[in-house]
């Protein structure tokens, strides 16, 4: 029992310290010094808190091989250990961005931000994703958002004139040793009345001494539209900033130029009033309170559905005696208060889920809303201070765009195309996230979620335009194969047999051809088949009991049955265009490079040849080229002499990896290649696989086309190691099965039904004899 009691007075003594220390409660005069040191902190508009929110958890640069991309960290939901994280969209993570900051740099949100794309692209994820990181970041010390409530004590300790609202009393206080009403307890209080909007703290200072006290308390600011001398300032706005004293602050409209809500003002007024322009008697009344942002309980943070009603409205707040106590110059009058999803979401994020779904009257409101950040309701105009942003999927976009009021809506919007990934890399690991949170009774066989991503990323891919391309790559861009232009977009590899200089120049163009498309609808990565269809797919598959594992193949059955039912989904149907779009074929294609891999890997497997010996031999080659190309001699470290470059060892090499080029021009491009690797990644060392894959794959390819036999012989024995009783296999055999098998475990993830399931797939298909 005395455990219990210990626990409990345990708990009660943590939620009061944090009670405390999270400053949950404060007077006016106590938020007064709390800005006065965070100046910065306390006099954000939703937009800098949104943009803050961004920047605090970080980000990165990942280089890619055709450029640099952002990724913001607060989309890796590190708050959450990563659940429901934001897989890739960095162009779409950099566009919102730059918004906010133009937001800031405006001092107002004047626009509505539509994140548009296909179904299943992630944008409902995108902005889930940005609401948790805010529920988060309201809960830091640097994240502290506050607002305000009326108090008004009881008759015990009120003395003087009599006030009241609506026929009910209470009374002024004349004479007090309280400083503030902010810390009464509950029986000490006559009313309490909420701020409506959750109007900043600051708003109660009259507008001319606000803009004094930010001015002076502020270190460097800007005015936005002010014509101030602030041009080095505003130069400075986009350089980097280390702490919050680096970079000028730009004010907003809302803390500089805003007013009180409505209700708020009425009551202000009234108190004003009644103390006869006593400004500190009438922040007694005002008890400061941290709010946090939270999705459950519609605080600055709410979704809209597709519901057919307005988003805003107003009830009479009167009616409630317990919250009457209201000066008695506006006694005659009758309070509203407003509600609704614009009013929970202010100081904070909205968001309109599948916007269009929604009757385009019950949008129209958005026209002056989204510009303005007003709504005008039966009595009174909402003044915002409000992020909003939409999601919209591209066919209704497209359907608006054909109306009458899309070209008024269009002034009022940005636009964020969120396109399905064209990356399989990336887009594997969405598959292995979603199976990762899936109780599965089968083991998940290796490349199970691979050949899902490139399957589902090669009917994204539309046939570039080539005649958009200078001459010397027109030819190699117009043949590009849906596969090599997936591991163009990849990977950078580039199609076999081209040359280092048109490799060099088709990579280069990489960002143009994912670019295409992108100034009308019919854009690359619109059409195709979603993360959501493929999840379809992977638990389908993974209910397969013909499959002893959740594997690659039960995954190529199941696509089949999708592409036999083109009326299933409507990028089934879409018309062939060349090698693309040819969703059945797809899956042949898909297979043939898992065969390759497993192929690979078993060969790897079976240790006949150590890996590092291609790089070793590759090594030696480009030290004979470099030297015969300066003319110079080679020195042999086991002779410890100078020797001219072995024209034999570099002319076996070249038929190895059959290129077609002039030996000197060829042997010129790969050092280029080299020397440019060099100045793109200073201080890393030269990596040749990397820079050469498809040379270390021919090498490879050269080496077991002459140990084939000796390979399907072991390949071949592990069926039998599998399926036969001890006593099949010669000792020697056994040694060489088991060595393979231990090694495909241990490097690539096999389990004994996977390898056997890998190895029967690979006889039957590549080594029939």
């Amino acid at each position: 029992m005395m455990a219990s009691k210990d626990l409990l007075e345990r708990v009660a003594s943590e939620v009061q310290d944090d009670f405390q220390d999270n400053h949950r409660i404060m007077s006016f005069p106590q938020f007064m010094e709390a800005f006065a040191q965070h100046p910065r902190r306390h006099a954000r508009s939703s937009a800098q808190y949104v943009r803050d929110c961004f920047d605090f958890f970080g980000r990165e640069t990942k280089p890619q091989f055709w450029g640099e991309v952002t990724h913001f960290g607060l989309f890796n939901t590190p708050f959450d250990k990563g659940r429901n994280r934001l897989v890739g969209q960095e162009r779409t993570q950099e566009q919102v961005f730059k918004l906010l900051e133009n937001f800031v740099r405006e001092g107002k949100v004047n626009k509505l931000i539509l994140l548009h794309g296909p179904n299943g692209s992630a944008k409902s994820t995108f902005v889930d994703t940005v609401m948790r990181a805010m529920e988060h970041y309201s809960q830091t010390e640097d994240g502290a958002l506050y607002r305000f409530n009326w108090i008004f004590p009881t008759e015990k300790l009120a003395r003087g004139s009599s006030i009241g609202f609506g026929g009910y009393q209470t009374r002024t206080v004349d004479a007090s040793t309280l400083e503030s009403f902010a810390f009464l307890d509950e029986e000490d209080i006559d009313a309490k009345i909420s701020s409506d909007l959750k109007d900043h703290p600051l708003l109660l200072i009259p507008l001319k001494q606000r803009q004094a006290l930010l001015q002076e308390f502020v270190d460097e600011w800007i005015i936005p539209s002010d014509n101030n001398d602030s041009d080095a300032l505003r130069e400075r706005l986009d350089g980097d900033a280390d702490d919050e004293g680096d970079a000028p602050f730009t004010f907003s409209d809302t803390i500089l130029r805003g007013d009180l809500s409505h209700t708020n003002r009425q009551i202000f007024d009234a108190l004003l009033t009644a103390y006869r322009g006593d400004f500190a008697r009438v922040m007694k009344h005002v008890q400061v309170e941290r709010f946090y942002i939270s999705r459950r309980y519609r605080a600055g943070a709410v979704t809209v559905e597709p519901q057919m009603r307005v988003d805003a409205g107003l009830r009479q707040l009167t009616v409630d005696r317990s919250l009457s106590a209201l000066p008695a110059s506006l006694q005659n009058q009758t309070i509203f208060e407003p509600f609704g999803d614009l009013v929970d979401a202010n100081r904070g994020i909205i968001e309109y889920d599948d916007l269009f779904k929604r009757h385009p009257d019950f949008n129209k409101y958005l026209l002056a809303t989204s510009e303005k950040a007003t709504v005008s309701l039966e009595n009174r105009i909402l003044h915002l201070d409000t992020v909003m942003m939409a999601t919209a999927n591209e066919d209704y976009l497209d359907a608006y765009k054909q109306t009458a009021d899309y070209s008024s809506f269009k002034g009022r919007v940005e636009l964020v195309r969120v396109p399905y990934l064209l990356d399989y890399t990336v887009e594997e690991i969405i598959y292995r996230e979603q199976i990762a949170s899936v109780n599965f009774t089968k083991r998940i066989a290796p490349h199970t979620t691979f050949v899902a991503a490139l399957w589902a990323v090669l009917t994204r891919l539309k046939r570039p335009q080539a005649d958009q391309y200078s001459a010397t790559i027109r030819d190699i861009v117009g043949r590009l194969s849906p596969l090599e232009k997936a591991d163009l977009y990849a990977h950078g590899r580039v199609p076999s047999n081209i040359g280092p200089e048109r490799a060099r120049e088709l990579k280069a163009i990489v960002p143009r051809l994912m670019a295409e498309g992108e100034g009308s609808a019919d854009y690359e990565g619109r059409y195709g088949a979603s993360p959501r269809e493929m999840k379809m797919i992977l638990l389908n598959a993974s209910q397969n009991e013909r499959f002893p594992t959740l594997s690659p193949l039960a995954v190529f059955e199941e696509l089949g049955k999708l592409v036999r039912d083109p009326s299933v989904f409507p990028f089934l149907q879409m018309k062939p265009d060349g090698p693309y779009y040819r969703h059945d074929q797809f899956i042949d294609v898909v297979r043939e490079r898992y065969l390759d891999i497993i192929d690979l890997e078993i060969r790897s497997a079976m240790g006949l040849v150590e890996e590092e010996q291609y790089g070793e031999f590759f090594a030696r080659y480009i030290d004979h080229v470099s030297q015969w190309l300066k003319g110079e001699k080679v020195y042999n470290r086991i002779t410890g002499k100078y020797e001219k470059p072995d024209e034999e060892l570099m002319a076996e090499m070249e038929e190895t990896i059959n290129h077609e080029e002039d030996p000197e021009d060829f042997r010129r491009g790969l050092i280029t290649s080299i020397a440019a690797f060099s100045i793109d990644n200073p201080g890393m060392k030269v990596d040749y696989q990397q820079i050469f894959p498809m040379f270390f794959e021919a090498l490879q390819e050269a080496f077991f086309e002459e140990r084939q036999r000796q390979i399907q012989r072991i390949e071949e024995n592990l069926l039998t190691y599998f399926e036969s009783e001890d006593g099949a296999l010669s000792s020697s055999e056994r040694q060489s099965v088991e060595t393979t098998l231990t090694n495909l475990k241990s490097r690539y993830g096999y389990c004994d039904e996977s390898a056997r399931e890998a190895v029967a797939f690979l006889l039957s298909n590549r080594y029939k004899s």
